[in-house]
């Protein structure tokens, strides 16, 4: 079994057949993949247009409000199932293929449990968008020439976050009936970092499968059928046509 060693995170990857020649059993099936699921939405209105930066707002301005409201509702997400995410149930920070590692100021890098890795990011996070030499609010304040890349590190450890509670938590989630606001929220968060390149593609490719199913554009809305003459025959097909959403 090979690791390969990326940022503060841990891949690894299996061969396809094992040394006696016999393929290993099927990975594990996605539930959060279902189609009952991701079809579950709290809005049904094209993501893309709610990230892209409005003419009269600030870039900066635009990236620390969205990434304050992102660790916010991320928090609030975690907070649902918080109680099911121990040291016993998740005794390390995975998501799909992948375990991460907390790495501190010193860079010293410590392998823990989900809920003390989640605990270190909130922490961490919160720190940083209340620092007022970090994410300033008041008016004529500069941002750090830093924000750009403070922004991406709280953006990836939110993303963590957020691929954690599909991997281990969705059932959680399901029997919560969140599961509408929890692809909601991610399929806004991947919308939001990919406009602005905020997160390393390498890092959120474990959850693809997933962002192309919840971030796919909405279809447009068929124009409505003009209505027919009293006096005209009905179409072959007029009472066949379903329309789908």
């Amino acid at each position: 079994m090979g690791v390969l060693v990326c940022c503060d995170c841990f891949f690894y990857r299996k061969s396809k057949t094992k040394p006696n020649g016999k393929k290993p059993p099927a990975e594990e099936k996605k539930q959060y993949l279902e189609a009952e699921f991701t079809k579950v939405r709290v809005v049904d209105f094209d993501l893309k247009e709610l990230v892209l930066l409005p003419r009269e707002i600030d870039l900066n301005e635009w990236l620390a409000s969205n990434t304050t409201t992102f660790f916010n509702l991320i928090n609030l997400q975690y907070s649902t199932i918080s109680e099911f995410c121990t040291g016993d149930t998740c005794q390390a920070m995975t998501a799909c293929n992948t375990i991460y590692y907390w790495y501190d100021e010193r860079g010293k890098k410590t392998k823990c449990t989900a809920p003390q890795y989640v605990d270190f990011v909130m922490s961490l996070v919160q720190k940083l968008v209340t620092e007022e030499e970090n994410f300033p609010t008041k008016y004529g304040k500069e941002f750090p020439t830093s924000f750009d890349s403070l922004v991406k590190k709280i953006c990836r450890y939110l993303f963590h976050v957020l691929a954690h509670l599909y991997w281990a938590h969705f059932k959680e989630t399901v029997a919560l009936d969140l599961q509408g606001h929890l692809n909601t929220l991610y399929a806004h968060f991947i919308v939001f970092v990919r406009e602005f390149n905020l997160v390393d593609p390498k890092e959120t490719c474990i959850m693809d499968d997933l962002s192309e199913i919840l971030c796919a554009p909405v279809p447009p809305t068929p124009a409505p059928a003009a209505p027919s003459s009293p006096n005209s025959a009905p179409s072959p097909s007029s009472h066949n046509h379903v329309t789908e959403r």
